[in-house]
């Protein structure tokens, strides 16, 4: 009787909390999104922001519990802040292709200037956008602020022109993971095909865990964005489309890296449905892709043998962040400094490793840094060589999805845990 008590009272805890934090955004905002659009510009040394326009979404498909980001998560940081109160009152942190962009040999020669936006609910009073991005300490620093008035008449309405469709419906946007598609490379007579590979995607992602076993918390909604010409942009072949995402392979002159700098484009597509995560599927067989956390996911829809693979990897980028646990075919440089500790939930340099959820998961008595053991493969340790690099960077498993596409079809621990952590965050 005692423990039925106690989970009686833990459970009106909850509920009373939760009660709580929707009485919070029912105070400061309505049930649409605002969405702040700006430039994100600089060299390897220097990044500065630059407004470009306010935008009303119909849809916000956000928690409207989980209003504060407390996950560590993410080189880049925005705030709302009510301006009569001074309280923070909702924040979300990400990652950017320009920061990636930031790491490569051409970032020392030439500045850039990439499209951004960051999306929050739409507040009912003025409010502050603050944007931070961390320094070479890793603490986030804050390098932009600005007013925003809710009933400025030069705020953009949102106008369709797209169809819609649902993949996979599980529930109130609210609580749930809402996933759109997006097509690129796909003509108007390619549409069948298109709705075919979403189903593949739907299919392939909920066949691997923890996204099984999750699957009623996630819901899937394309939208139907046909682009003029078939197929994908690779420059090193002298291929090029007119597509609706302007997705191209050879990104930062790596091959395999298809990416999209134009994300307020991707932004106006996935608008005409609620959603968190946006993932493009790409109308090609190149194995090729990208995910960048709270920004968007790209990968191959037609790949032979690994499409399904791709997608969760991917996602894991996507999703939290995850780190590439391999080493090597990328053109970045220091992307992860040896004597800073990535924020990364599965990468670690051993510079503040006992923070981590990751060391309290290791068996008693594991040897830090652990000898790979070609016997036991799956045993949970601190590997040498991820991040890109064979030194100094560690991940938890010899081998992982976020590792091996070829013969592995597993999350580690590490990860596990840190995505079913950030789905409970999200569903609140």
């Amino acid at each position: 009787m005692t423990h039925f008590k106690s989970l009686f009272l833990s459970l009106l805890l909850l509920t009373t909390c939760i009660q709580a934090a929707q009485a919070q955004f029912d105070r400061y905002f309505l049930d649409k999104t605002m969405r702040f659009d700006f430039y994100h510009c600089g060299d390897a040394q220097h990044q500065e922001y630059f407004f470009d326009e306010l935008k009303e979404e119909p849809y916000w498909a956000g928690s409207k519990v989980s209003l504060i980001d407390n996950t560590g998560y993410g080189n880049q940081l925005f705030k709302i802040i009510d301006k009569a109160s001074g309280k923070e009152i909702y924040s979300r942190s990400y990652c950017t292709l320009f920061n990636e962009w930031q790491t490569t040999p051409e970032a020392s020669k030439i500045r850039k200037a990439m499209p951004e936006s960051v999306v929050f609910p739409f507040p009912k009073n003025n409010v502050r956008i603050e944007i931070y991005a961390r320094n070479r300490k890793n603490v986030f620093e804050k390098k932009f602020e600005q007013e925003i008035s809710p009933d400025s008449y030069f705020i953009k309405k949102f106008t369709p022109q797209y169809e819609t469709f649902e993949v996979a419906y599980n529930g109130n946007p609210a609580t749930r993971v809402d996933i759109v598609l997006i097509p690129e490379g796909y003509t108007e007579n390619e549409k069948e095909k298109f709705t075919a590979a979403c189903q593949v995607f739907a299919e392939e992602f909920f066949s691997y865990s923890p996204f099984k076993e999750n699957a009623t918390r996630f819901n899937i909604r394309a939208v139907w964005a046909p682009s003029m010409e078939s197929g994908v942009t690779i420059p090193g072949e002298h291929i090029w489309r007119n597509t609706t995402a302007q997705a191209q392979y050879y990104t930062f002159d790596s091959e395999r890296y298809q990416m999209i700098e134009d994300f307020q484009g991707l932004r106006d597509i996935a608008a005409h449905v609620p959603y968190d995560h946006i993932y493009v599927l790409s109308n090609t067989q190149k194995y090729g892709g990208g995910g960048i956390y709270n920004f968007y996911g790209i990968s191959a829809a037609h790949h032979p043998n690994r499409t399904g693979k791709i997608y969760v990897h991917e996602f894991g980028h996507v999703f939290l962040g995850l780190g590439d646990e391999y080493m090597g075919n990328v053109s970045y440089n220091d992307m992860y400094p040896l004597d800073v500790e990535p924020w990364e939930a599965n990468l670690t340099t051993l510079t503040d490793f006992d923070k981590k959820e990751w060391k309290k998961m290791l068996a008693p008595k594991t040897p830090v840094p652990t000898p790979i053991n070609k016997k036991t493969p799956h045993q949970l340790g601190v590997y040498e060589g991820g991040g890109y690099v064979t030194k100094g960077v560690y991940r938890p498993w010899p081998n992982c999805l976020m590792n091996n596409l070829h013969t592995i079809d597993i999350f580690c621990p590490v990860c596990s845990k840190a995505i079913q952590g950030q789905i409970d965050f999200l569903c609140k």
